[in-house]
């Protein structure tokens, strides 16, 4: 069994619906060849998450029947996964979507009829110009992670031939303004907040630049700002796509499917032909499109306000998901747990979590309604967190743990106070800062040492709590009060947001000696 069978149609459909393999029931040499002469969407950034999201969906789309265009990936970084994971394969590759039970669900994704390299060394240039000048182009978007929105001076300087990911693109919508002056939507799919105005700051980062050095004329700034021609909506998107798991490859083994080999670039990319991905996903979108848009509703992506899009990633960020895997996280390295799969085994931290979600942080919480927030934190505890093909870390998580504090849990007190509710009814989250002093020590609870995961302000921060020391009876506390009143660190300083003393008090019961964490997290927990 080869994804390349399926492209000669050398294969029997029959046995591999037997097991378990949902194959496309579109046509694709129909939709290869009207995607080619009429392309509606480009896609910059050919990694796994595009592959098990974007992609899938637009599959899904297209086996409804009521769509014919496919999507064209443009690979912006790491040329190699063009070469490697797409090109010996026809473009087509293997989803499968892990399940919380522990089985897999399988489908082969056909929607990829195209896989350039964007840059202007190869051939593949060429044909991009020709499908930017093109004015049935809809949508182009992207999954290149924040950081390949950024740009420098010596990027810049280069004029109309960058190499980052931001110049191109904007090379290339200058050749649609050359072109005709075509509408276009350029859509940020990456995880981070408003990322459509992290596009937009880096193509008019370029365009104002050629505009001053000459290059190119104003008129050229004047067609991006308009947006009845050109926008940079936002969206938010949710989806675990971890490397190739090794019990998935031995699954497809057993199956007979062939194509299960690793695949590592020299840039470190690790792919496959197949993506593994948890099975839960969401796809929030601001519908502000000047050229029509790929219908990805079909397969499930919902189209919204802007205001909307921000909702909901408020929601994810400051109550349903975020704050919950930074409190297990830190009480997790704290209690000697590698998985976070493995913590939700934990009633004391399954407790904990669920009590914080749907207690303390959704009393404050804007229902989207595009999203319920109380079946978005039930997904996230009974079917993500618990997944055992996520081979997440409390570890991982806890990395830059400072910078996540403010908005994952600072963001939720701003709003009690805001709206006079009353503070003592949050024990849990204030629970989990005074953790954090705990976890800063690098003690377990076992007594055994630890280390605390990477962050820019760590050694700053084991400074203050230095004079603290776990297991000893009498020691003066008064260091707390220097961190939590860190509103740079916190949101709030914590004393003027009448929590300092409690979290004192949580600490000095943490620091009791060995099960102290243990002891304490039981108590509260319990008490809420």
């Amino acid at each position: 069994m080869k994804l390349t069978d399926i492209l000669t149609g050398n294969y029997n459909a029959a046995e591999w619906e037997e097991k378990g393999y949902q194959l496309p029931n579109f046509d694709r040499e129909a939709v290869v060849k009207k995607t080619h002469d009429e392309p509606t969407w480009v896609h910059f950034g050919g990694g796994n998450i595009f592959r098990a999201f974007p992609a899938a969906i637009l599959n899904d789309a297209l086996n409804t029947g009521k769509y014919d265009r496919g999507v064209i990936v443009a690979e912006t970084f790491d040329f190699e996964v063009i070469d490697k994971a797409y090109a010996p394969y026809g473009n087509l590759s293997l989803l499968v979507s892990l399940q919380s039970s522990g089985t897999i669900e399988k489908k082969v994704i056909a929607s990829v009829t195209e896989a350039l390299k964007a840059d202007y060394q190869f051939s593949d240039w060429a044909r991009l110009v020709e499908i930017f000048k093109n004015p049935s182009l809809q949508m182009i978007s992207f999954t290149i992670t924040e950081k390949g929105y950024g740009f420098n001076e010596v990027d810049l300087a280069r004029g109309l031939k960058p190499v980052f990911a931001m110049g191109k693109v904007t090379a290339l919508l200058y050749e649609r303004f050359l072109a005709g002056k075509y509408p276009l939507t350029v859509q940020s799919m990456d995880n981070c907040s408003h990322n459509g105005d992290k596009v937009r700051a880096g193509v008019f980062a370029y365009a104002e630049r050629w505009v001053n050095d000459g290059l190119v004329s104003a008129a050229f700034l004047d067609y991006l700002r308009d947006e009845k021609i050109i926008t940079f909506p936002w969206s938010m998107i949710d989806k675990i796509t971890p490397r190739p798991h090794e019990k998935v490859k031995e699954m497809l083994a057993a199956d007979g499917f062939e194509d299960n080999n690793y695949i590592e670039t020299e840039k470190h990319t690790f792919t496959a032909p197949f993506v593994n991905a948890e099975e839960v996903q969401y796809l929030v979108i601001e519908d502000h499109y000047t050229n029509g848009r790929p219908p990805l509703d079909l397969g499930g992506a919902l189209y919204t306000t802007r205001e909307t899009v921000d909702q909901v990633e408020t929601m994810k960020v400051t109550t349903c998901l975020n704050p919950l895997h930074t409190a297990m996280s830190i009480y997790g390295c704290m209690l000697g747990y590698t998985l976070i799969s493995a913590e939700m085994a934990d009633p004391d931290l399954r407790a904990f979590i669920q009590k914080i979600g749907y207690i303390e942080a959704m009393s404050v919480v804007t229902d989207p309604g595009v999203l319920n927030p109380y079946e978005f934190i039930g997904a996230v505890i009974n079917r993500r967190l618990p997944n055992p093909f996520m081979p997440d870390a409390p570890q991982r998580i806890a990395m830059d743990t400072s910078q996540k504090l403010p908005i994952r849990f600072g963001e939720t007190i701003k709003k009690y106070i805001a709206r006079g509710l009353d503070m003592s009814n949050l024990v849990l989250i204030p629970l989990t800062l005074a953790g954090y002093a705990r976890y800063l020590k690098g003690i377990k609870d076992d007594g055994t040492p630890f280390e605390p995961s990477p962050d820019p302000m760590l050694e700053e921060m084991q400074a203050i709590v230095a004079p603290l020391e776990v297991g000893r009876a009498e020691q003066d506390y008064s260091c707390l009060r220097q961190l939590y009143s860190r509103a740079d660190v916190f949101g709030v300083n914590l004393y003027e947001a009448g929590l300092g003393g409690q979290i004192e008090g949580m600490v000095r019961e943490l620091f009791a000696g060995t099960g102290a964490v243990r002891a304490t997290l039981h108590k509260y927990v319990t008490q809420r």
